[in-house]
């Protein structure tokens, strides 16, 4: 039996917006699939990469080539690699496509004013009371993802759903493999 072979999901949104809740469901799904699964999660990630980080421009731009490199060699090794990170730039999430062929981004739609209730970190917090100048979508621009090949809308789904929902994309998108 040949392996199904790896691919990368991109959960991108605004900070709070529900994509660690939807990897937390997504991930166990592919597993049953056989696949190997790696979920990389931006704040994890960043404690290694950056740990004082600046959040600055130039930070973000050498964490997320960063990232993305870091999954293209994990999917070239044979592991599906989920993607939890914000990456407000089309350009971080291109990047990561022009070097992971098997690419799926999701945007994880949520209105910025439900997100800021949502955030148990304090992002928004520490961005309205100055303590942070580049929060995405408050001080910084969040740049939708314009073609993604899965658009959620927290406010209507649960996260099982949402992950659901994914699935079928993956199912569609690599149905020569042994995955469906």
């Amino acid at each position: 039996m040949t392996r199904p072979q790896a691919f990368a999901i991109w959960l991108t949104g605004l900070p709070a917006s529900g994509k660690s809740t939807i990897a937390a469901a997504l991930r166990p799904q592919l597993e049953q699939l056989k696949l190997s699964v790696e979920v990389l999660e931006s704040d994890a990630v960043r404690r290694i990469l950056t740990p004082t980080a600046t959040y600055s421009l130039a930070e973000r731009d050498l964490f997320y080539r960063a990232l993305a490199l870091m999954g293209a060699r994990l999917v070239a090794h044979g592991v599906t690699v989920i993607f939890d990170a914000t990456a407000s730039k089309c350009a971080y999430r291109d990047f990561a496509r022009s070097l992971i062929p098997r690419f799926i981004e999701v945007a994880v739609e949520c209105p910025l004013g439900l997100a800021m209730q949502r955030d148990y970190k304090g992002t928004y917090q520490r961005g309205q009371r100055g303590e942070s100048s580049t929060v995405p979508g408050l001080q910084d621009p969040y740049e939708t993802p314009l073609h993604p090949e899965v658009r959620i809308d927290t406010t209507q789904l649960s996260a099982t759903d949402a992950a659901r929902m994914v699935l079928q994309v993956v199912k569609e998108q690599f149905s020569e493999d042994s995955t469906h």
